[in-house]
């Protein structure tokens, strides 16, 4: 877990520049979840910079965004304009949270680059209240094209941690398998194909 904290340490300067070209399928994103944390308490895992929490905080209630890398956590801090936006360094498998806490948690881009994404979604699980809502999008990369596979395969030369790489379906089955009805999910373009994900718990 160290050598992937330092890739995200090394990175973080980098990062908001690598995420620019898939602006666009990000909006969509973003369109996707404001609704579902409208007037919500919202947690994030793996913020990185905080893209993501940044642009959905307005219609939140309350946003507590977090990642295992101090440097991603403080290039995250230096953009921050909203009272409502709190970012800190967290452990996403080990989280300081009471159960139940959340409406919503959302981790994004993450459970395919951890060693045992199933550990993060017990630990999810718990601090999720029992009406809440996971949103889980992840970059499926098993069904990228040629180009996307050697892109890939350079990324993990440099260090880029990827631990998993399922297909879609793959991706909702490893959720359902492990605790969670999918809900909602669309399969979104990117430079890595991204399955976006909304689910509920259920009964393994």
């Amino acid at each position: 877990m160290r050598e992937h904290k330092n890739f995200w340490d090394r990175n973080a300067d980098l990062y908001d520049c690598f995420m620019r070209k898939d602006r666009a399928v990000y909006e969509k994103m973003y369109e996707l979840i404001r609704p579902v944390v409208k007037d919500k308490t919202v947690l994030e895992l793996a913020t990185g910079t905080g893209l993501i929490a940044k642009h959905i905080v307005k219609v939140a209630a309350r946003i507590e965004a977090t990642d295992a890398s101090p440097k991603m956590i403080a290039e995250a801090k230096r953009g921050n304009c909203s009272a409502k936006l709190h970012f800190s360094v967290q452990d996403m498998f080990s989280l300081p949270y009471a159960g139940n806490s959340f409406d919503v948690v959302i981790v994004s881009n993450a459970l395919h680059i951890v060693p045992q994404p199933e550990k993060s979604l017990r630990e999810i699980k718990r601090v999720l209240k029992d009406d809440g809502v996971l949103i889980a999008p992840t970059f499926t990369h098993a069904e990228n094209s040629l180009r996307g596979r050697i892109k890939a395969y350079f990324m993990r030369l440099a260090g880029f941690p990827l631990h998993s790489r399922w297909t879609s379906e793959e991706y909702l089955s490893f959720l359902r398998q492990n605790g969670w009805r999918v809900r909602k999910s669309a399969v979104l373009k990117a430079s890595f194909p991204l399955t976006y994900a909304e689910c509920v718990k259920s009964e393994v």
